[in-house]
């Protein structure tokens, strides 16, 4: 265990252990460790923000690769600065903006690694990471930097040393990974105020960032500076910083503002204006951590293990870094149009990792924000009204087109059908069908053939995106039939079976198709070839949540499909094989580090063998997270790796995401409580739980014994309580009713 896990542990231990009076107990915020993915694939930042804020300032290594897509890698040893914006746990290294750094005279060195920036080592023993904060010491400098955020604004803390040539980097011309600035701007207003802006390119192609930063102390005077040339006191071009010059005595401290938007200088004038009133540094870090209190207390748990504990809660916090705000208080915002938009009675949000969120992430955020839902279902329309299509993976208001499918669709359908108010039921059908019916992402040869063929295109990907289309396709056709669009609904569910196109009954698999319409030869299902996303033929066999039981027909009934399934989880790859960088967490042939592997664990419920899925959800759930830096088996991917353990954990998972049900898995606290905004609770007990029994022996849901092994969204929101009684070993006459992945439950 890394050294900084085992101080998180120590100290959370040491808060729990000191605080027993249930009239003052230990803040939710301290069970939360942001170091968790820090380190192995979950490419996690530890900085500062608050739940989905526009603002995440966080450190950065500054030196570029695959494990500092989000800026920082715990095992590295210096840090380059703190800007003002990351994502957290994709694979795809995007934002850094605005870079502000703290220097003295004390050190001078530069490297190359770091395109030759200022830098200074430190160490975990000095770092610290909670909910809104982040402190650490820069060792070189003899200078704490600590962090802290509102939901437009960063605001950093920098305690000096005395020294006559201390001084505040702020670097626009800075670049990480595949970011790089288009056009920047700064412009010195007076001797506390800077305002300027930052385009940039990278995985979002047009990206703006607007800022106006405040200083507590005047600084004496600056450098400003255009590709290292110096300039007078406003300057414009891809390459400009400035450098503030100050006089500080021992433990002297500055505070800095820095208030953004995406559509102009107006806005984030506006953002300083309503979120800060002055530069009191402890004030805003109280905010963000009563702000994060308020949000991690909508679910309370009761359990023993204090590792788990801690783990949940991270889990609960990481589901809320994503997706982030876009609009400013103006409501305006850069709109993936590229012209400057309006949100109009709604905050508009970006950063749709939709491939990944709309399998649990989104139908978590229906149970515990609704209300921001909404939101975010305006945000997802606004984008159709914008390009004419719903977004695949957005972000900053652009369209990336990363990854497969139109998965903006069981998250609109979702949201439909579970009542989120605030949206246009019609708007959003239309949307719907126009990302369906779109010719582009080989949607035109999908429509024509009823599958994609092999082609040389890299990542052609014809496998998994006949899979993904045809769920969403039942989506759609879910959506047509409630609107009373008859015709729409008999086209849609009948593309919705396109899947049976792949599926191959020979091999059991789903299986390149060429053009011919002839299987593919020379085919190896464990292989990972350009026919899967990220994944191979065992992976996306399953991808077929709105029809398992027509699956479970075509692969030769229960018995086949349960050892099938047994397989997947003890075909262990061989020593030999050639594993991608996205495989891990690997128990067979299943990848909980990926997401076409989640649900699968839950699929002995439809086949009458719960207990199989009570053991196989319990093994992930134990070997998959810990409390540590490296704690993620894979990439965190915008809150679904997260929210996958925060539903698994309680008890329940939706494996068809946008049908309204949960089917159960093997809860693993001895209470929880899901505190809704509609004023209600949802309680959930777990009776004789322990890490020996994870075997559910009944459950009843208010009062009554239930067979079936799901309970609906409904079930949830109208509040009431579940109880668990678990055993050692399974109970195999209980709760064998399966759910009908084919239903809506409204």
């Amino acid at each position: 265990m890394k050294k900084q896990g085992l101080l998180i542990i120590a100290l959370t231990t040491l808060f729990f252990n000191c605080v027993q009076d249930k009239d003052n107990p230990v803040k939710l915020t301290h069970f939360v460790n942001p170091f968790v993915g820090t380190d192995g694939p979950g490419n996690t930042y530890p900085g500062a923000t608050i739940p989905f804020g526009m603002v995440q300032l966080s450190p950065d290594i500054g030196i570029p690769g695959w494990d500092r897509i989000a800026g920082y890698y715990y095992q590295d040893s210096i840090i380059s600065g703190f800007s003002h914006t990351h994502l957290t746990g994709t694979g795809a290294g995007d934002l850094y903006d605005i870079l502000v750094m703290p220097t003295n005279s004390r050190f001078n060195k530069r490297i190359e690694a770091n395109n030759f920036k200022p830098f200074s080592s430190f160490s975990h023993d000095q770092e610290t990471a909670l909910p809104g904060y982040y402190s650490v010491d820069l060792l070189d400098y003899g200078i704490k930097a600590e962090l802290t955020a509102t939901a437009r604004t960063g605001i950093h803390k920098y305690t000096f040393p005395k020294d006559s040539v201390s001084q505040i980097h702020i670097d626009l011309g800075y670049a990480l990974n595949w970011d790089s600035p288009t056009d920047t701007h700064i412009k010195v207003v007076n001797e506390t105020t800077i305002e300027g802006y930052r385009k940039s390119a990278g995985w979002a192609r047009d990206q703006r960032i607007y800022f106006v930063i405040q200083v507590s102390k005047p600084f004496k005077s600056y450098q400003l500076y255009n590709n290292d040339t110096l300039v007078s006191n406003s300057t414009s071009g891809k390459n400009t910083k400035v450098s503030l010059n100050y006089t500080t005595e021992d433990h002297e401290s500055i505070v800095i503002k820095t208030g953004v938007s995406t559509a102009n200088i107006e806005g984030a004038y506006k953002s300083l204006k309503k979120e800060t009133t002055d530069f009191n540094f402890g004030t805003y870090r109280h905010l963000a951590d009563s702000i994060w209190e308020k949000q991690l207390q909508k679910i309370a748990i009761e359990t023993s293990d204090i590792d788990k504990k801690t783990i949940f809660y991270t889990m609960l916090y990481q589901s809320m870094l994503a997706p982030t705000l876009l609009s400013d208080h103006n409501g305006n915002y850069k709109g993936a149009n590229d012209t400057i938009m309006k949100a109009e009675g709604f905050d508009r949000y970006d950063t749709f990792s939709l491939w990944d969120t709309y399998r649990a992430a989104h139908p978590l955020y229906t149970i515990v924000h609704p209300d921001r839902v909404s939101d975010m279902i305006n945000s997802l329309l606004a984008h159709y009204k914008e390009t004419g299509l719903l977004p695949v993976w957005s972000m900053q208001g652009n369209e990336t087109n990363m990854m497969i499918g139109y998965h903006a669709v069981p998250v609109v359908v979702d949201a439909y059908f579970k009542g989120i108010e605030g949206f246009d039921a019609n708007l959003a059908y239309q949307a719907c069908k126009a990302s369906a019916m779109d010719d582009d992402r080989q949607i035109d040869v999908y429509k024509k053939l009823g599958y994609i063929p092999v082609d040389e295109a890299h990542e052609n990907w014809s496998v998994s995106k006949v899979l993904e289309y045809a769920y969403n396709d039942w989506c759609v056709a879910q959506f047509a039939k409630d609107l009373g669009k008859d015709e729409d609904y008999n086209y849609f569910f009948k593309r919705s079976e396109n899947w049976r196109n792949v599926y191959d009954s020979v091999s059991t698999f789903m299986r390149p198709k060429l053009a011919d319409g002839s299987f593919i030869e020379d085919f190896v299902p464990k292989a990972y070839s350009p026919y899967f996303c990220e994944s191979n033929a065992w992976h996306y066999f399953w991808s077929v949540p709105q029809n398992i039981e027509g699956l479970i027909e075509a692969v030769g009934g229960t018995e086949r499909f349960e050892k099938k399934l047994d397989s997947m989880f003890t075909f262990d790859p061989l020593p030999g094989d050639k594993l991608p960088i996205f495989s891990t967490g690997m128990i067979g042939q299943y990848a909980h580090g990926n997401e076409p592997s989640h649900h699968v664990g839950y699929l002995y419920n439809f086949i009458g063998k719960p207990w199989k899925t009570q053991n196989r959800i319990r093994q992930i759930l134990n070997s998959q997270y810990k409390n540590t830096p490296d704690g993620h088996c894979g990439n965190e991917d915008c809150g679904q790796m997260s929210s996958w353990y925060v539903l698994s954990s309680l008890g329940f998972y939706p494996v068809n995401p946008a049908q309204g049900a949960y089917t159960f898995g093997s809860p693993m606290f001895n209470k929880a409580t899901i505190n809704l905004e509609n004023g209600k609770q949802f309680n959930i007990e777990t009776i004789n739980n322990s890490n020996e029994n994870k075997y559910i022996q009944s459950v009843v849901l208010n009062g009554k014994e239930l067979a079936e092994n799901f309970i609906t969204h409904k079930d949830i929101m109208n509040g009431g309580s579940i109880v668990f009684k678990m055993g050692s070993e399974p109970n195999k006459s209980v709760n064998t009713k399966s759910i009908k992945s084919s239903k809506i439950y409204k």
